[in-house]
């Protein structure tokens, strides 16, 4: 702190003990400790307080960056979102509006449908099914659906007899 050799302090305590005696001199010197350790405290709690602050500002800096960066990748995130929902919305829609057209009754002529030909129809032989029935008739999955039904109800379960299975078919 300063440039005080022992020969200066040795002749400032000469100097106190003629100016002061001898008498006061221990008093004066544990006063002079006392105002030394405080001020060093003093300085002390302030180089403290400084460091917290130089701390606490690099710590608000690094939040910051910190904030921009998360920002950067939700934005990015939302954009690859955004992104990857559009192809898939346009596909649930084309889904749908073909699941509607599919839903549709069958039986009735479309107008971008072309009527078909005399010959194929005359061909059809007098077991086929109109396309009407067919469209009404469950599917396996409905079907299936049902058996499992009856099944948690508890209602017995009819098993179609196959060829192979059949009573009386030999094989």
């Amino acid at each position: 702190m300063f440039d005080i050799s022992f020969t200066e302090l040795l002749v400032i305590g000469v100097i106190a003990l003629v100016v002061i005696g001898p008498e006061r001199l221990p008093k004066v010197a544990r006063t002079i400790g006392h105002l030394v350790g405080r001020a060093q405290r003093y300085v002390s709690d302030v180089k403290t307080d400084i460091q917290r602050e130089v701390e606490l500002d690099d710590l608000r800096k690094l939040k910051d960056q910190m904030q921009d960066a998360a920002q950067s990748v939700k934005s990015s995130l939302q954009s690859t979102e955004s992104s990857l929902r559009a192809p898939l919305e346009s596909f649930e829609q084309s889904t749908m509006s073909t699941l509607n057209e599919l839903k549709s009754p069958l039986g009735t002529p479309d107008a971008s449908v072309a009527a078909p030909d005399t010959a194929h129809t005359e061909s059809a032989t007098q077991d086929s099914v109109p396309v009407t029935q067919i469209a009404q008739a469950p599917s396996q999955l409905e079907l299936d659906t049902m058996r499992l039904d009856e099944i948690n109800q508890g209602a017995p379960v009819q098993v179609a007899a196959t060829p192979e299975t059949s009573p009386g078919s030999k094989s």
